[in-house]
């Protein structure tokens, strides 16, 4: 009778787990291992819409961005997609994309990052093998702590040769470069707000324009950084306008 009866209760076990998955597929959604896991089994949990980090065999969720966090998201990622782009200079990512720096160290997702045409054989099909040439990181109240003290060791142990740390709250900036001690050092810009690049070459942000509400057009700020003259920008904006 004590058979039936464990065998009854493992087959209702069975039908719970088994309505519980068809239910979470039929939401999108999957449930989060409770055990530690390596960070090959989640990258093959975590989907290319997953917004989650792998930090010592666990999955840290990760809040949705918010609309200003978006915003310079996707403002400086049209900068410097279409500068590398068009100076051959490799490829830029933005999130969702898994970067494991080291076997040590965790598996991080990454605002936006740079990956230099000399170190292009890292990029995976679904993460980057390896530290990106420079990392930004837009911090949100949930990720203060996480961005800058966290991560901020992080990328510093595992490589990453330029660390942007751009604060909305604060409406601050912060550059930071890896030297030959191993350490990162910050980056002043100078005296009239400008911060150069040193991975992207020739590259150069005004850091007031990070602050504007709205954000000021891309074509207007890739000129500048062009050199393009003032007329031929607005001619352009014009043609634009009627296309």
């Amino acid at each position: 009778m004590e058979t039936v009866y464990s065998e009854f209760v493992a087959e209702g076990e069975r039908c719970v787990r088994t309505a519980k998955e068809t239910q979470s597929a039929l939401d999108g959604t999957r449930f989060k291992p409770k055990e530690k896991i390596s960070y090959e089994d989640f990258l093959a949990w975590c989907d290319e819409d997953t917004l989650a980090e792998w930090v010592d065999g666990e999955i840290i969720m990760v809040s949705p961005a918010s609309n200003r966090h978006q915003d310079l998201s996707d403002f400086l990622v049209s900068l410097l997609r279409i500068y590398t782009e068009t100076n051959g200079l490799s490829v830029v990512r933005s999130a969702p994309l898994q970067m494991k720096l080291g076997t040590d160290l965790p598996g991080r997702e990454p605002d936006l990052l740079f990956l230099s045409t000399a170190n292009l054989h890292r990029l995976q099909d679904t993460y980057l093998d390896g530290p990106a040439d420079l990392v930004v990181e837009i911090i949100s109240k949930e990720s203060i702590s996480r961005d800058r003290e966290d991560k901020f060791v992080e990328y510093e142990a595992g490589g990453v040769q330029e660390y942007w740390l751009i604060d909305p709250l604060r409406s601050q900036a912060e550059f930071y470069r890896l030297r030959t001690d191993n350490r990162y050092h910050v980056v002043l810009p100078d005296a009239e707000g400008i911060y150069y690049s040193e991975v992207v070459p020739g590259f150069w942000l005004r850091v007031s324009w990070l602050w504007q509400m709205p954000l000021p057009s891309s074509v207007r700020i890739l000129a500048e950084i062009a050199g393009v003259p003032t007329e031929l920008i607005e001619a352009f904006e014009r043609a634009l306008m009627h296309c």
